[in-house]
């Protein structure tokens, strides 16, 4: 028997791309999945994604910059499911390339209540029904942006570095409490905002795959594997880490 499955798990951000790849990911081996975003339709079809390979979930819409609703999420995945085991934190939000001299204020309000704010507000509440369960395992996805320079999207960059900060912070702090928390740092992935970023021209995906030694973009379902290794018991003595997952992105 898996050690997932009756655990249950949260994904932030599950509504497509990544987020939507762990869900099913965690489903797959045995997980109940509480799928949480701001796009309904999207959040349900991961939902019958789910459950379609025989899992069980449940969609709570949910703007993880807003208190509030991070607390109803994890109070109704709690009332539903009595426990809570795994936390993916991905909900996130991209910078479109700026000057920095240009970018404005909403940007940066925009990007880090969602990236940093969300993120912070996530674990506040996820830890104490961890807590409550015995332990777990929390996942935060930063970026190669946090670990290396990105002129022109500066606000977006902050963000990711920040999540390792806390990531690494609330790990030293819960370690001792039975709860590993670490993060996932994914260069380009084949997503909706890869695809936002890069646009229409195919030069501007040709110079994003030279990019990677690996000779290609990435895929969710690669970041995903990732993610159940940081939450198995297979990464049990993984505390506080940054897992580089970028087709050797950083390598160079």
């Amino acid at each position: 028997m898996s050690e997932f499955q009756g655990k249950v798990a949260i994904v932030t951000g599950g509504t497509s791309g990544i987020g939507r790849a762990a869900a099913v990911a965690y489903a797959r081996e045995g997980a109940k999945v509480v799928v949480a975003g701001r796009r309904a339709a999207e959040g349900e079809e991961t939902v019958r994604l789910l459950r379609a390979q025989g899992g069980e979930g449940l969609f709570v819409s949910a703007d993880v910059s807003k208190a509030v609703q991070v607390k109803e999420l994890v109070d109704r995945t709690m009332q539903k499911f009595g426990r809570l085991d795994f936390a993916f934190n991905n909900a996130g939000v991209e910078q479109e390339p700026t000057p920095f001299l240009e970018q404005d204020e909403e940007t940066y309000d925009r990007v880090m209540d969602i990236n940093v704010k969300g993120l912070w507000l996530s674990m506040r509440h996820e830890i104490p029904a961890m807590l409550k369960s015995g332990g777990g395992a929390i996942v935060n996805t930063s970026s190669v942006a946090g670990v290396v320079a990105f002129p022109g999207i500066e606000v977006y960059a902050a963000s990711k570095h920040a999540v390792i900060g806390l990531t690494k912070s609330a790990a030293a702090e819960f370690g001792k409490q039975g709860i590993r928390i670490n993060a996932v740092l994914p260069a380009a992935i084949e997503t909706d905002m890869y695809r936002r970023f890069v646009g229409d021209k195919a030069e501007n995906h040709a110079t994003m795959t030279a990019m990677h030694p690996i000779g290609r973009i990435g895929k969710s379902e690669e970041i995903a594997d990732a993610v159940i290794w940081l939450s198995s018991r297979k990464s049990s003595f993984v505390i506080g880490h940054s897992l580089l997952v970028d087709g050797g992105f950083t390598a160079q």
